[in-house]
């Protein structure tokens, strides 16, 4: 979860990516993330399993509330990011708005997620070290420490990587892809008003064309921002 989580949000933010079509990006985006739904939820219904068949009490511990949160966050960020930004159906306007909220809820799902895994091995420890236990710190408890922090570092890292500007996927390389279906370029509708004979003034063309394009640009600039 914590692997195909983290790579879905930095896939925008690979430089090495910049050069591949924003609605491939977003494939592989939505794939990474229906894939770690996935075996979440295969997750989820392994352990209910488990405890029943152990006859262990379920959803007692904080690590179970943080899990089952997550997940249901989860599936609820998936579907939206389905049907707002994957699906061609959703207008330019509603996709700008929604993605702050898009980007903000993904990165506290990662978060979120990290947090469960720390208290996941945190638990297991305590639960299975008994002899030695755990509070001698016998080389199992060493080692699976040194895995927590190196999932906070990993975290970190990822959450850094999602909130540097220098990070973010060029906007020129994607207007065509936040632009309506039936769309034309920047300043497009200004030559074409040019051609068909308008009398408006050139540098009044000029001036709508260029706010048509600032437009254009801040709308992209909100669509680069997905992590879904």
């Amino acid at each position: 979860f914590v692997s195909l989580l983290s790579s879905a949000i930095i896939v925008y933010r690979l430089p090495w990516t910049w050069k591949c079509s924003k609605l491939l990006m977003k494939f592989i985006h939505a794939g990474l993330n229906t894939i770690a739904m996935i075996l979440a939820i295969v997750s989820m219904v392994a352990v209910f399993e488990y405890h029943n068949a152990r006859n262990i009490p379920n959803m007692y511990s904080l690590h179970s509330w943080i899990g089952l949160t997550a997940v249901v966050f989860y599936s609820l960020q998936l579907f939206l990011g389905f049907a707002v930004f994957l699906l061609p159906f959703a207008p330019v306007p509603l996709r700008a708005a929604l993605m702050p909220t898009h980007v903000y809820s993904g990165l506290a799902i990662f978060a979120t997620v990290i947090a469960t895994a720390l208290t996941g091995i945190t638990e297991k420890l305590i639960f299975s070290l008994k002899n030695p236990a755990y509070s001698t710190s016998p080389p199992e408890a060493t080692f699976v420490n040194c895995l927590g922090l190196l999932l906070v570092i990993f975290g970190a890292l990822i959450l850094w990587m999602a909130s540097r500007a220098h990070w973010k996927r060029p906007p020129e390389e994607n207007a065509k892809v936040l632009r309506p279906i039936g769309g034309t370029p920047d300043g497009t509708e200004a030559e074409s008003a040019m051609t068909d004979g308008s009398n408006a003034d050139k540098s009044d063309l000029r001036v709508s064309s260029e706010a048509a394009r600032k437009q254009n640009l801040k709308l992209d600039e909100a669509g680069q921002r997905s992590t879904m």
